[in-house]
């Protein structure tokens, strides 16, 4: 392996990180993701990097910035998000990047701009290093991956093409190369208005919600627990929001119910809805006031599904990471097996590109009141990074 020490420095990679980190970039923040895109944009051609800004949504752009070789090997696409989540009520200094123990605080450490700086410092790395490339390295700062992962499926849409990517979403020196899809389904259960004290004119749209509930779970929970997929676990789904009524004094006229539900191979959308409404159906025929309908909530995505992930374990991008952590770490990786949703979806499914997930700090951070990143595990990923670099894109001796 080579010493990656000589081509980057910790100082320039935590000063990176630090610098991403202190300028805002959640849904909240007026222009979103616009000033750390023009960060990024501005550090890569600082570092002789080509780059170009991507314009998506107004003034929103993902950053592109290339790595090339001479186009006979192939191409590796680095993807992580430039936004994060607002900063909520944080114990830290949000936008402080204060270091503490070794140790970087602040939103977006680990979710995910850890990950951007150290997949940037590892392209300079290599350029640096003077290794000769066959195939090119794609860096991809996008948008939106917290709302509607705008960004990604422009990018899908735009034609990109590359041989392997990964995404640098958090994974404790682990890799994915499996997660479940994702689907957000609203149930609205119907009723008929009527005054408290004469409920028996209405139609309590509570009560029927409460049936729908229960025959939920006694229909639908154990198909659930029969399907597993060994790369990213059981089919699952959870009743997040309920919502119904207006006071206390009128029977519900409405109800509705928020279903986060995540399926694997083997299910589809279609399949996926299907199951709720034939319960609905049934619920029908058998009770003349019982009225619903189910539709997807528009909120969790843009225009493409967001699917399953699922990489062949044999697919080249997938021994390139594997073989790299075990170089860096002196240990066999473990896969993670049950990790959420990420844009790899979008760029396997709609780009048709190998993807991975693997990325530095620990998920559990992730959103947390006290985010960080270990310094040391982004030195790491930078060692990681370079090393698939040299064996997936692949260096003339």
């Amino acid at each position: 392996m080579l010493d990656t020490g000589n081509f980057f420095t910790e100082e320039e990679l935590v000063n990176l990180t630090r610098n991403l980190i202190r300028i805002p970039s959640h849904k909240d923040t007026q222009g979103r993701e616009k000033l750390v895109a023009e960060y990024i944009h501005a550090f890569c051609k600082s570092n002789g990097l080509d780059a170009e800004l991507q314009p998506v949504d107004g003034v929103r752009s993902n950053v592109l910035a290339y790595l090339r070789g001479d186009g006979s090997g192939r191409t590796l696409v680095f993807n992580g998000h430039t936004d994060t989540v607002p900063p909520y009520n944080m114990t830290v200094e949000p936008f402080g990047a204060e270091i503490v123990n070794g140790e970087i605080f602040g939103r977006g450490t680990v979710d995910m701009k850890g990950a951007l700086a150290c997949m940037l410092v590892a392209m300079l790395a290599v350029k640096r290093s003077g290794c000769k490339l066959k195939g090119n390295v794609v860096f991809t700062g996008v948008i939106g991956e917290e709302e509607k992962s705008e960004g990604t499926e422009y990018l899908v849409k735009s034609g990109l093409k590359a041989d392997g990517a990964i995404v640098g979403e958090p994974s404790n020196y682990e890799y994915a190369i499996g997660h479940r899809g994702l689907e957000w389904l609203e149930i609205i259960v119907k009723g008929k208005a009527a005054h408290g004290g004469v409920p028996s004119l209405g139609i309590n749209a509570i009560e029927k919600a409460a049936a729908l509930i229960e025959r939920i779970k006694e229909k639908l929970y154990p198909k659930l627990e029969s399907r597993f997929n060994e790369y990213m676990g059981p089919s699952v789904m959870n009743f997040g929001v309920i919502r119904g009524g207006n006071q206390p004094s009128m029977v519900a006229d409405s109800c509705s119910i928020s279903i986060d539900r995540r399926y694997i191979p083997g299910e589809t959308v279609e399949s996926v809805i299907k199951e709720y409404q034939d319960i609905i159906d049934e619920l029908k025929a058998e009770d003349p006031k019982f009225d619903a309908e189910i539709r997807r909530i528009p909120e969790n995505m843009l225009t493409l599904d967001h699917l399953y992930l699922m990489t062949p374990p044999d697919a080249p991008i997938v021994s390139a990471v594997r073989e790299s952590l075990k170089e860096v770490t002196g240990k066999e990786p473990e896969i993670t097996r049950r990790r959420g949703w990420t844009d790899a979806a979008l760029l396997s499914n709609f780009a048709g590109i190998p993807t991975v997930v693997c990325g530095p700090g620990n998920i559990s951070y992730s959103h947390t009141k006290d985010e960080r990143v270990a310094i040391a595990d982004l030195v790491n990923m930078v060692k990681v990074y370079f090393e698939t670099i040299k064996k997936f894109c692949e260096v003339y001796e």
